[in-house]
């Protein structure tokens, strides 16, 4: 029976593999695309790939790398996603991480042994191994509006995971619903074109933040003094900073929430407030019905649309796990001891199933860092019903802040996250 398998090459993956590697162990991990990267990958051709042509990272480039590997200081401040593949090449090639993958092999199944570890059977074959990374990601199967809406639209929809190039929404008039950033992103991509009518439909709207103030990354003014402060205070401190960066987001013509700020996670866009303000991008309210190609809000009105963009999320799926606790389809809601464990499958690991107020990269390097100290046996964890506890507990305090929504079931908050798992791996080490 082999160390451990990693299920996924992307930026979570290759984590896993480095720090697993690192801890002197030897990880096989399996790779359904040709290359590393990911969702960032542009047509990737695993399939998964969310990648746009114009896509940038909205997280400056400090606060994505690894904590070990930085990027570049020729790249951008906002890498485009063909920097970030590059930048995850030569990560790959720095730690020697090629010879731990298998590309173009699909896990189809992964299932626990009797008497303790895992199976896991792929399109090349079947092997077994004492723990498993699952590191497949989180951003590749669509979630659509449940029920649908009401009446049949006969132009045409698709899902923002489908968008990749600009001409999708040239000379076209064009829906997009929700507010999140690939809404954002692509409204604006189509409100420059000036060749047809951009218009957001959102439910509540959102609160929208740039990428720069007073000439800094915005995310820069994140810090682990300012996680420790009171909610209350975090918010007060990220509604001044909002307005001194661009005034009333109303000033616009964009909506804002009734709720809080940081209930929800943030949409970020430099450039969505000033092509609203143009009127190059419009807003309605949700949806109420479709006939042909005439669209019916909530307000009454009415507009005719040729394409409609639903940017509304993905599920959380792991097609390979054919366990009743992992099947969280409808409500995203994967209970795990601080987003990595499961308290009834032991050796089963999940990195990176997260969704920060920040980036990723260097929380999933933290999990993996413990993933790798518990499996050597630095670490140890409570016992199961500690863990279910400890689940409730947090669940609990995220629903105190968060909308309890599909979209926030893997909210973490950066720097109190990062801090939570460091603390976990001194606090459970054993002599």
């Amino acid at each position: 029976m082999k160390d451990v398998c990693v299920i996924g090459a992307g930026a979570c993956g290759i984590s896993a593999i480095r720090q697993l590697k690192a801890a002197g162990l030897d990880p096989v991990c399996y790779e359904k695309g040709s290359d590393v990267g990911g969702v960032w990958r542009y047509n990737n051709d695993n399939g998964h790939s969310a990648a746009y042509r114009s896509l940038h990272i909205n997280t400056n480039r400090y606060m994505m790398a690894y904590p070990d590997f930085p990027m570049p200081e020729t790249y951008p401040m906002f890498p485009h996603h063909s920097d970030i593949i590059r930048y995850f090449e030569a990560y790959t090639t720095h730690y020697e991480l090629r010879p731990h993958i298998r590309f173009r092999t699909e896990v189809q199944d992964v299932s626990q042994l009797p008497g303790g570890g895992w199976r896991v059977r792929t399109d090349a074959g079947t092997e077994d191994f004492r723990h498993v990374v699952i590191a497949n990601g989180h951003h590749w199967n669509p979630r659509w509006p449940e029920p649908p809406f009401p009446g049949t639209f006969t132009g045409e929809i698709m899902h923002s995971h489908s968008y990749r190039e600009v001409s999708q929404v040239q000379n076209r008039d064009v829906l997009i619903l929700g507010l999140g950033n690939s809404a954002a992103d692509i409204a604006c991509e189509a409100a420059r074109l000036h060749t047809g009518k951009v218009v957001i439909s959102t439910r509540s709207g959102a609160y929208i933040t740039p990428n720069w103030l007073l000439g800094m990354p915005f995310d820069s003014l994140a810090s682990p003094f300012t996680a420790m402060l009171p909610l209350p205070l975090k918010r007060l401190l990220l509604y001044a900073s909002l307005y001194l960066a661009r005034g009333a987001q109303t000033s616009y013509g964009v909506p804002v929430p009734k709720r809080p700020i940081l209930t929800e996670h943030p949409t970020v866009s430099q450039d969505l407030l000033p092509l609203a303000g143009r009127g190059q991008i419009r807003f309605k309210p949700n949806i109420s019905r479709y006939e042909g190609r005439e669209v019916y809000f909530e307000d009454g009105s009415h507009e005719s649309f040729d394409l409609i963009i639903y940017a509304t999320g993905y599920r959380i799926t792991f097609p390979f796990l054919r366990y009743e606790a992992f099947d969280v389809s409808a409500t995203n809601e994967l209970r795990l001891y601080h987003k990595v464990i499961h308290p009834d499958y032991p050796g089963l690991y999940f990195a990176g199933l997260i969704q920060p107020l920040g980036a990723i990269m260097p929380l999933a390097d933290v999990q993996n860092q413990w993933i790798a100290r518990l499996i050597t046996g630095q670490c140890r964890l409570p016992a199961p019903a500690q863990m279910q506890a400890t689940i409730e507990s947090d669940r609990t305090n995220m629903q105190k802040q968060y909308l309890h929504r599909p979209r926030h079931t893997v909210q973490v908050d950066f720097f109190e996250y990062k801090s939570l798992i460091v603390r976990e791996m001194k606090k459970m080490k054993t002599s």
